[in-house]
């Protein structure tokens, strides 16, 4: 089961459009404009998909320019590109991600390659003078949609923890644990713990694919194992994680399909354990 695949099937409620949005296109330029309240935002680039290449981005307030540049990232440097799927994708938005304050411009990026790299980029505007302060995060292969979790409205970015793939067996079979962030202070702050029912319910599939492997004599299990532990271990579980772990270790059912390069068995188990440390969903035994 893909991480993107497991996060589109999550029912999480998408944010509505807050702004107009105007594609346009002519002789293999296009342009993405929106605007709300006093801020217009627009991107212009040039190519077809899926090479669209020298995105610029404008964006006013009150109709003044506080804002005129290329858009660079640091994973893409000049050549990245706006992450259009079959060409008519919105890929610049307006969002309040607080109740208060001006809308920031959100700009989905794509760095290129197979499974790399969905980038976001935050533009923070400053009222009422009008600076601009750019920020971003690179989502990896799963992405990001935005949603609209809190009791106020405001907007949240959901995803998943892009890195769970290819820790334990090969992308296809990798699985990637539910990842909720906000947005605030000009920085991403992660929240997922915020939301234990859909941990929860993120981990039940999860365990469900686990459970559907056994069709298959349980060949290659440990990436979805890996991110139901995950979510498990956010929902403070950890206990009931290392028994399942052990359990299903002597049954033989946790095995990697590109075993020895990732271990099987108790071998993962504890391979595993020491990655959630790091990562920080399982906390060191005092």
């Amino acid at each position: 089961m893909r991480g993107r695949i497991k996060l589109r099937q999550l029912a999480a409620a998408t944010v509505g459009a807050v702004a107009m949005f105007a594609p346009i296109s002519s002789a293999g330029a296009a342009t993405q404009k929106v605007a709300h309240e006093h801020v217009t935002a627009t991107l212009t680039y040039h190519g077809t998909s899926p090479v669209r290449q020298n995105p610029h981005l404008v964006i006013t307030l009150d109709g003044t320019v506080v804002y005129d540049h290329a858009v660079t990232s640091k994973w893409c440097g000049k050549e990245c590109a706006p992450n259009v799927i079959a060409g008519t994708r919105k890929v610049v938005h307006l969002v309040h991600f607080q109740p208060q304050g001006p809308p920031s411009v959100l700009l989905d990026l794509y760095s290129g390659g197979a499974h790399c790299c969905a980038i976001e980029q935050v533009y923070t505007l400053s009222s009422p003078h009008g600076s601009v302060v750019k920020t971003e995060r690179n989502f990896g292969d799963p992405g990001v949609r935005l949603v609209k979790l809190g009791a106020k409205g405001t907007v949240d970015l959901l995803s998943a923890d892009d890195s769970f793939a290819y820790e334990f067996t090969d992308f296809a079979a990798s699985g990637l644990p539910i990842e909720i962030l906000s947005f605030s202070h000009q920085s991403f702050h992660t929240i997922t713990k915020s939301f234990p029912s859909l941990i929860a319910k993120d981990a039940a599939q999860w365990m469900s694919a686990f459970h559907a492997q056994a069709s298959s004599h349980y060949a290659d299990t440990v990436g979805v194992v890996a991110a139901w532990a995950a979510d498990e271990d956010m929902l403070g579980h950890s206990s009931v994680v290392a028994r399942f772990l052990s359990r299903e270790a002597r049954a033989g059912h946790l095995n990697s399909a590109i075993s020895p390069v990732t271990p099987s068995g108790d071998k993962f188990v504890g391979a595993l354990q020491k990655f959630l440390r790091q990562q920080g969903y399982l906390h060191p035994r005092r």
